[in-house]
C-alpha cells in the first residue's frame, strides 16, 4: 500500500478513513473505520474479503474431492448473494468469476449425490426386502418340517438386520418402510402363534403319554417279585409301551430308564439262572464230547447188527448225561448224526441184500442178464467171422452194457 495515498490496487482509503473499493472503471464505499488509522481501516476492509476468499477456496476444495454436503448449491448461492457488493477491499470480479465456475461444479456434484443417494436409498429398500422376504419364508414352512429352535433363532437375527438397517443404513420413504414392517412383523407373528400352538400341543401330548407311561411302569416294577416267570408279562407291557407314544425326547429318555430297570430286574434274575445251569450243562458237554470220542470207531464198523448194538449203547448213555450249552448243541449233535448216518446205512444196505421181493427180482434179472449176454456174444463171434464191422460195434456195445449191470447185481 502507498504511505502517501493510502491505497492498494484494489481500494483507498481518504482523509476521514472512509474506505473505497475499485470495480472496473469506478469504485464504490465499502464503510469507514473512525477509531482507527487509515492503515488499519483499509486492512480491516481488506481482511473481509480473505474471509470471503477463504470460503470459496475451502467450497472449491470440499467440490473437488466430492466432500460437499447435500446443500453446497445453497452455499453457492449465498456465497454469490454476499459478493453483490460486499463490504471488502480486494479482486472482487475474480472472486465472482470463480463462485461462478462453482455453481457449475455445485449442481454436477449435487446431482451426483443424489443420484447416489437414490442408489443407496434403492439398495436399502432391497435389503429390507430381502429381510421380509425370509421372514415371510420361514413363517410359511409346513408345521411338520420346521426346526423351531433354529427358526426362531433366525428370526432374532432377521430382526437385528432390520434394525441395523434402520440405524445406519441410509432413511427409506416412511410409507415404503412402514409397509414393509407391516410385513416383517405379520410374518413374525404367524411364526410366534404357530411356534406357541405347537409346544402347547406338545405339552397336551407329553402330559398324555407320560401318565400313560408312567402306569406301565408301575405294571412293570410289580413284577419284580415273580421274577424270571414274569418276563412274558414284561414282554407285553413292553408292546404297551412302544404303543403308547413319544413324549418330549428328554421326559421320554426319563420314562424309558425307569421302565428298563424294572425290566433289568427281571433279565439280572434270567442271567443268574442261566450262568447256574450253563455251569451244570458245560459239565454235560465235556461228558458227550468224551462219549463222541469212544462212539467214534463206530463209523469203520462193516457189520450192521454189531454196529447197531455199540450205537445203542451210546445213545442210552446220551440220554442220560442231559443238556449241553446252545452254542455247543450243534456241534455235539452233528457228530452224533454222523455216526447213526452211518449205522442206518448198514441196515439199509444189508435190507436191500436180504429181502425176500428184491432177491428174487435180482435173480430173475440175473438169468435174463446171463442169457441175453450168450446171445449177444453168439452174435459177435458170428459179426467178426463174416467181417461185417458195422454188426460187431453194436453186438460189443450192447454186450458191454448188459455185462456192466450183471456186475451191479452183485454175487
Amino acid at each position: 500500500m502507498s504511505e502517501a495515498t493510502n491505497e492498494t490496487p484494489w481500494g483507498r482509503v481518504d482523509e476521514d478513513r472512509t474506505v473505497y473499493v475499485r470495480e472496473g472503471e469506478g469504485e464504490r464505499v465499502v464503510g469507514s473505520f473512525p477509531d482507527g488509522t487509515r492503515e488499519e481501516a483499509l486492512a480491516y476492509f481488506t481482511r473481509k474479503y480473505a474471509d470471503l476468499e477463504g470460503q470459496v477456496t475451502l467450497l472449491e476444495a470440499r467440490i473437488a474431492r466430492g466432500t460437499a454436503e447435500a446443500s453446497v448449491a445453497d452455499t453457492v448461492v449465498k456465497l454469490r448473494e454476499q459478493l453483490v457488493e460486499p463490504a471488502a477491499v480486494g479482486d472482487l470480479a475474480s472472486l465472482r468469476a470463480r463462485v461462478e465456475k462453482l455453481g457449475g461444479k455445485a449442481a454436477e456434484l449435487s446431482e451426483k449425490q443424489q443420484a447416489e443417494r437414490d442408489a443407496a436409498r434403492k439398495q436399502a429398500v432391497e435389503k429390507r426386502e430381502a429381510i421380509v422376504a425370509e421372514a415371510e419364508r420361514l413363517a410359511a414352512q409346513p408345521e411338520a418340517s420346521i426346526r423351531w429352535k433354529d427358526t426362531s433363532q433366525a428370526f432374532e437375527d432377521l430382526f437385528t438386520d432390520w434394525q441395523s438397517a434402520q440405524r445406519s443404513g441410509p432413511q427409506i420413504p416412511k410409507s415404503q418402510a412402514d409397509a414393509l414392517w407391516k410385513r416383517f412383523r405379520s410374518a413374525r407373528q404367524t411364526f410366534d402363534a404357530a411356534r406357541r400352538a405347537h409346544f402347547a400341543q406338545m405339552d397336551a401330548n407329553n402330559k398324555d403319554v407320560k401318565q400313560r407311561k408312567e402306569r406301565i411302569i408301575a405294571a412293570a416294577e410289580a413284577l419284580a417279585p415273580k421274577g424270571t416267570d414274569a418276563i412274558p408279562a414284561y414282554r407285553s407291557l413292553l408292546d404297551e409301551w412302544k404303543a403308547a407314544g413319544r413324549a418330549s425326547r428328554k421326559l421320554d429318555d426319563q420314562l424309558w430308564a425307569r421302565f428298563k430297570a424294572a425290566g433289568d430286574v427281571l433279565y439280572e434274575a434270567k442271567a443268574a439262572e442261566a450262568a447256574q445251569t450253563n455251569e451244570e450243562y458245560t459239565e454235560n458237554l465235556t461228558a458227550k464230547q468224551a462219549l463222541l470220542d469212544e462212539a467214534e470207531p463206530i463209523l469203520g464198523e462193516k457189520d450192521h447188527a454189531r454196529a447197531r448194538k455199540q450205537l445203542t449203547a451210546i445213545q442210552l448213555r446220551w440220554d442220560e448225561i442231559g443238556r449241553v450249552p446252545r452254542e455247543a448243541l450243534r456241534d455235539v449233535e452233528g457228530r452224533l448224526r454222523r455216526i447213526e448216518d452211518h449205522v442206518k446205512g448198514l441196515e439199509d444196505e444189508h435190507w436191500r441184500k436180504t429181502n425176500p421181493e428184491t432177491k428174487a427180482r435180482s435173480e430173475g434179472l440175473r438169468g435174463q442178464l446171463e442169457a441175453s449176454i450168450a446171445e449177444l456174444t453168439e452174435q459177435l463171434d458170428a459179426a467178426k467171422a463174416s467181417g461185417d464191422t458195422k454188426a460187431q460195434s453194436e453186438a460189443e456195445a450192447k454186450l458191454a452194457t448188459q455185462q456192466s449191470w450183471l456186475s451191479a447185481l452183485g454175487d
